[in-house]
């Protein structure tokens, strides 16, 4: 599958590489993310986060087509990067824990 945008999401293209189908996918992506990186992608997807999700609300449940996958998955990425820039000060990693990499999300390889 070709990721590409929806034209009302077309300014975050330069983020496509944040549209991973999988929360196993999402979090390694953040881990290996600088806080620069981070920031950037929140920065430039927070503001479309209502119209992504008011996109990806006209279709019913587990119906998405194929080609408005990538904007659900920019939003699923939003949400696994915001509370590192909003609460951690952009660090990738969950301050004073445990190393996430012995986390296993059950349903972590699946496609969202």
């Amino acid at each position: 599958m070709t990721k590409t945008l929806p034209k009302a999401f077309e300014t975050l293209t330069p983020f496509i590489g944040w549209a991973l189908p999988t929360q196993d996918e999402r979090q390694r992506k953040r881990v290996q993310s600088s806080t620069g990186e981070i920031r950037a992608f929140y920065d430039a997807a927070l503001p479309l986060l209502p119209k992504i999700l008011a996109y990806v609300d006209q279709y019913p449940l587990g119906q998405l087509p194929e080609d408005a996958r990538p904007a659900f998955w920019l939003a699923l990425s939003l949400a696994e990067v915001a509370p590192h820039v909003e609460l951690y000060k952009g660090d990738p990693l969950v301050p004073f824990s445990f190393d996430e990499a012995r986390f296993i999300a059950e349903h972590g390889r699946e496609a969202a």
